[in-house]
């Protein structure tokens, strides 16, 4: 995986053409070996750009440096994804990194949504430094052929007894076009940070499905998990990029994901930025 700098523009639109090329040349082919006469329609296949960031911005860790939002902005400007999912954030980043992901985008209606991780103890929420919500959110831009979209998100049951905060899991649902979720699975132990993304893939997907329609889902996240342990928890016909440690993307069988790379955050946080490109249809 490379680790080229932010800003790549001519990589990312190179990326599009490549995969509209190979999309086309697909269509030649199927078509060369159909009988003559009337094809039916089928919609064209939507690329989406994907970004994940970890911003370790509670105020609390050591990988703090008050930078990331800033940098996370710069990122965004210069990448221009179609969803940003975002862990380890203040309830506030959200709508400072709207406000950026919005101008990107010009007037393309934006949906935006944020969700705080429980605090054991007290029985609220998990706060950041600055008395705000800590917790996970997630960024995405609506196709022009909807306005619908719903969002579902909760504190998955099962938990490290031994870790005060409660992970949360958070969900999208675009009509008819796409469900986009993210989580920041437990830190302390592998077998539950396994349980709770098992539990993410076969219940909650599911259930938002039956909820509110069935479409492709893509799932972005610090899964706090190693590639062999995240294809245990899903589908072996899912695809699935990460950046070598504990950040992942992964897709439905009705999706593609290709493209992956990291972008480094220049010190901001402890991680770095993953982007993928993400075909759907």
């Amino acid at each position: 995986m490379s680790t080229d700098p932010p800003g790549a523009t001519s990589r990312h639109r190179g990326t599009y053409r490549a995969i509209r090329r190979a999309l086309a040349v697909a269509c030649l082919v199927a078509v060369a070996g159909l009988p003559a006469g009337p094809v039916p329609a089928s919609p064209a296949p939507t690329t989406l750009w994907v970004a994940q960031m970890n911003l370790c911005n509670s105020g609390r860790a050591a990988c703090y440096t008050g930078r990331a939002v800033p940098r996370a902005a710069d990122l965004i400007r210069a990448e221009r994804p179609d969803l940003v999912t975002l862990n380890e954030i203040c309830a506030d980043d959200v709508p400072t990194l709207e406000a950026v992901f919005a101008a990107v985008h010009g007037r393309a209606r934006i949906v935006t949504a944020f969700q705080a991780a429980g605090d054991r103890p007290s029985g609220a929420d998990t706060r950041c430094r600055n008395g705000q919500a800590y917790g996970i959110g997630l960024l995405t831009r609506l196709p022009a052929t909807t306005s619908r979209y719903a969002v579902h998100s909760g504190i998955f049951p099962t938990q490290d007894l031994a870790d005060p905060e409660e992970r949360p899991w958070l969900c999208v649902h675009v009509d008819r076009a796409l469900t986009a979720c993210t989580t920041h699975l437990a830190a302390t132990s592998r077998a539950v940070a396994l349980t709770q993304c098992g539990h993410l893939v076969d219940e909650i997907l599911p259930a938002i499905g039956r909820h509110s329609g069935s479409a492709p889902a893509v799932l972005s996240g610090d899964l706090n998990l190693g590639l062999d342990d995240v294809g245990s928890c899903v589908p072996p016909d899912h695809s699935r990029v990460g950046d070598g440690t504990v950040q992942h993307i992964l897709a439905g069988a009705d999706t593609a994901l290709c493209c992956a790379r990291s972008v480094g955050m220049g010190g901001a946080t402890d991680h770095p930025a993953l982007l993928a490109t993400l075909v759907v249809g």
